[in-house]
C-alpha cells in the first residue's frame, strides 16, 4: 500500500436494517427525514438489490442515538409492514488511501487480509478512496489486526 493508507476506526456504532423497505427514493427520503428530525446523524449508508417493489436498507449511527432510533423504529413497525433489526456494540474499520481511485487490487487486498479471520461482517461501504466495514465487537480486534497487516 502507499505510504498515504489510513486505517481507521469508530467504536460503539448501532446498525439498523429496514428489510422489506419500499425501494424507491422517495420512501427513502422519507426516512432519513424522519430521522433528522430525532437528532440523529447517520454514516454508513447500503441497499440491497431490490426484489420487486422492495429492498433492505441499512445505515448506521452512534450507539448514542440508540434510544433514540428505538423509538423512531417501534413507530415504523406499528405504521407499516418494514421488518427492522438494529444491532448495537459495533465497530467500523476503514481503509483510506487516495490512490485506491486508481489502483486496481486495493479491496483483494483487504479481503484476503480478513478472509481467515471467520470474522462476522455486519456491512461493507465503499467510495473512490475508502472501504469501510462494520465488524462486530467481538470480532473487531482480529479483524482490525489483519488489515493492519496487510496494509504495512
Amino acid at each position: 500500500m502507499s505510504k498515504t493508507t489510513v486505517v481507521s476506526t469508530v467504536d460503539n456504532i448501532t446498525l439498523v436494517t429496514l428489510q422489506g423497505f419500499p425501494a424507491n427514493a422517495d420512501s427513502i427520503a422519507k426516512i432519513f427525514d424522519a430521522i433528522s428530525g430525532y437528532d440523529i446523524n447517520i454514516d454508513m449508508i447500503s441497499m440491497a438489490p431490490t426484489h420487486g417493489a422492495l429492498t433492505g436498507l441499512s445505515f448506521t449511527i452512534s450507539d448514542n442515538d440508540l434510544i433514540d432510533i428505538l423509538s423512531f423504529t417501534s413507530s415504523l413497525k406499528k405504521e407499516t409492514n418494514v421488518n427492522v433489526i438494529v444491532s448495537s456494540v459495533n465497530h467500523k474499520i476503514s481503509v483510506y488511501d487516495p490512490v485506491m481511485k486508481n489502483t486496481p487490487g486495493i479491496a483483494a487486498k483487504v479481503f484476503n487480509a480478513i478472509r481467515t479471520t471467520d470474522a462476522d461482517i455486519r456491512l461493507i461501504t465503499t467510495s473512490e478512496v475508502e472501504i469501510s466495514l462494520l465488524v462486530t465487537e467481538a470480532d473487531f480486534d482480529t479483524v482490525y489486526n489483519a488489515i493492519v497487516k496487510a496494509m504495512e
